[in-house]
């Protein structure tokens, strides 16, 4: 689990190898990933934009810049929790991928909250850690 906390905002991300859905033979690898998102201030939050940064082994990289997460934009009390799971295809067996979300407080403050980086990494590779 990889986890990075910004301003009491805590993201959590947990990667998995979709083999079922991955073809290596075709050069295609697809990783599932959960996070839940954890506001532990005293502010209520409204995520209202991601953005990704996802760089392939052979440093390609392709970056997802968008509103809300998964169709939504949710709003976080204090103590409040937000899960959802989501998925990357990469055309190459390992990869990495980190990002940041915006939110904005009920007073109209936007800030960007840090996703950890995380390495996307097919059964079998030898893992690196840099």
């Amino acid at each position: 689990m990889y986890r990075a906390r910004t301003r009491d905002i805590e993201v959590s991300v947990e990667p998995y190898y979709l083999e079922e859905q991955s073809c290596p033979e075709d050069s295609r690898y697809v990783w599932g990933y959960r996070i839940v998102i954890e506001n532990h201030s005293p502010l209520t939050v409204k995520l209202v934009h991601r953005y990704w940064n996802i760089t392939d082994q052979n440093g390609i990289v392709d970056e997802i810049d968008g509103p809300g997460v998964v169709g939504e934009q949710p709003q976080l009390k204090p103590g409040d929790s937000y899960e959802y799971s989501s998925g990357c295809p990469l055309d190459t067996p390992s990869g990495v991928m980190f990002g940041h979300y915006e939110m904005v407080t009920d007073e109209g403050e936007a800030f960007h909250v840090t996703i950890p980086a995380f390495s996307l990494d097919s059964p079998g590779l030898m893992r690196v850690l840099n």
